[in-house]
């Protein structure tokens, strides 16, 4: 299989400090890859060897085949790259900013007014960026981003600024993007917002990979609970914890709910004797750990060590 992206065993250090340490990745066609981790975790500092702004200390990044530093214009022209603080000039409109970079990258005529569409701000196309709401100019911003039909697109915080309305909006274009066979890379605070958007996960802490795969895949080397949710009638919370028993870990939400927390092994079972007859609840919800919960678990475990 090819790679739209490959690195291996990369490091960047800036005197004593490690701000990436030893990180191997690889990304193909259609995959949406996101990096996680704390403030100075080296998601940016990854973003910028990718994009050929910095050179590793060590190891080497392949973008679309080629060393990103070496400067190809034509591998360049292939990537779109949205930062985490977007700025332009706020005496231009964002028509005349969209056609500037239409014009710097080669795109086709034009096509400022079909991004302009697609990210929702035709109808604010002729203001000044200087009456822009943040959430504007981050659309803005990915439009730019979105010049040419990137083959390889690099989101820094890409979400930061935006409603809920509109990140499920962003998301949306990402998966049609996605859809196309574009390889997206993406760094975010907003955990569980890549929940169902991110096709991996890779976790970093202190410059190093901690964990990388799918949200299914991380659940399973973590081992952590499903929280199990019942509902019984009001009232029947007494009677639902005696026939519930001594679980590892019970919690009674209010008058008519208990939730357990239900390892892997344990979780099978009771959902056998969940479904027999003459079980005490009205209602039941599953709730797998989340990647909040994912990344503090890989954290602890990994700063344990």
């Amino acid at each position: 299989m090819s790679f739209d992206v490959e690195l291996k065993s990369v490091a960047r250090h800036y005197g004593q400090v490690k701000a990436v340490d030893g990180v191997s990745f690889s990304a193909g066609p259609g995959e949406v890859v996101a990096l996680v981790g704390h403030n100075g975790a080296g998601k940016t500092t990854l973003i910028k060897l990718m994009l050929g702004l910095a050179r590793p200390t060590a190891g080497s990044v392949a973008v679309l085949g080629q060393d990103p530093a070496a400067g190809n214009a034509s591998v360049r022209r292939r990537l779109g790259y949205l930062p985490e603080t977007v700025s332009f000039n706020p005496a231009l409109t964002g028509r005349e900013t969209l056609r500037f970079y239409v014009r710097l990258k080669g795109g086709k005529p034009s096509e400022e007014d079909a991004l302009l569409e697609r990210i929702g701000l035709a109808h604010a196309a002729d203001r000044r960026i200087g009456t822009y709401s943040k959430g504007m100019r981050q659309r803005l911003g990915l439009a730019q981003a979105m010049i040419g039909a990137p083959v390889v697109l690099l989101l820094d915080e890409p979400t930061t600024g935006l409603d809920p309305e509109l990140r499920q909006q962003f998301y949306a274009i990402v998966r049609e993007m996605q859809a196309q066979g574009t390889t997206v890379l993406l760094s975010s605070h907003a955990l569980s917002e890549l929940e169902g958007n991110a096709s991996r996960v890779i976790i970093l802490n202190e410059g190093r990979k901690i964990a990388d795969g799918t949200l299914d895949e991380l659940r399973h080397i973590a081992r952590l609970p499903t929280k199990i949710r019942l509902k019984t009638c009001e009232g029947g919370a007494g009677r639902l914890r005696e026939w519930i028993g001594k679980p590892a870990k019970l919690t009674q939400i209010n008058g008519h709910i208990i939730e357990i927390d239900a390892t892997p092994e344990d979780k099978a079972a009771f959902l056998r004797r969940a479904t027999a007859e003459g079980a005490p609840f009205e209602d039941l919800e599953m709730v797998p750990p989340g990647l909040d919960e994912l990344y503090a678990h890989f954290l602890a475990a990994r700063t344990s060590k």
